[in-house]
């Protein structure tokens, strides 16, 4: 589209010059809507991008999209900062239009937070002054962060799990004591019972003696 609007304007301008007979002067070229025409155009094809991964949900997708974009920006401050700056301002009204769908996508995702970031909270006169990679360089930093924050997380979860196991270990160990001590209650248990019977019956053994031994004496 930028070839073809460069072509436009040159044949424009080649058909104007021709007339030298005529003194009037071609009218001066609309540099404001060239460069909305190119930044337009430029930015259809990423919203179009962001649209597709907003209705299908995936947000993976979606901080590929925003990266390309933020790629895009890079490109065109090179070609063109006052492009660059209007591509920017029409991408962020897209992401403000949808705020709610980009949220429902992005959730808790903070690799794809820092991408939508990355966009989103640049100023649109930075760009032309070439400030965008600091806004990049604050959203990497948010992005280092998280990932620390998440590598934390996740050495806590792997201590959590430890002291869990560890607790269970202990309630076995101490289950099965308890069932070690409950046997051992129970023995001791049977043995005196044994020996109360044994002993009850030795009793009885000599008593039933002593009476047969009275009866054969005729006492």
């Amino acid at each position: 589209m930028k070839k073809i609007v460069f072509a436009v304007m040159a044949v424009v301008a080649l058909g104007m010059t021709s007339c030298g007979n005529k003194t009037q002067q071609a009218a001066p070229v609309d540099s404001v809507a060239i460069v909305d025409s190119l930044a337009e155009d430029a930015a259809t094809g990423i919203i179009d991008q962001l649209k597709a991964q907003l209705e299908a949900g995936d947000a993976t997708k979606l901080q590929e999209v925003l990266t390309a974009a933020k790629d895009k920006v890079a490109e065109l401050i090179k070609q063109n900062p006052e492009v660059a700056r209007e591509y920017v301002a029409k991408v962020q009204n897209y992401l403000k239009d949808n705020a709610d769908k980009v949220k429902a996508v992005v959730g808790d995702n903070a690799a794809v937070q820092a991408a939508v970031s990355a966009i989103a909270d640049v100023e649109p006169e930075a760009v032309v002054n070439g400030l965008l990679q600091s806004v990049g360089d604050a959203a990497t930093d948010a992005k280092d962060a998280a990932a620390d924050a998440a590598a934390d997380a996740a050495a806590g979860a792997v201590e959590a799990g430890k002291a869990a196991v560890e607790e269970k270990a202990n309630e076995v160990k101490a289950a099965a004591q308890q069932k070690v001590d409950d046997a051992k209650a129970a023995a001791q248990q049977k043995a005196d019972e044994t020996k109360a019977a044994a002993k009850q019956k030795a009793n009885e053994a000599v008593d039933n003696a002593a009476a047969a031994a009275k009866q054969k004496l005729g006492l």
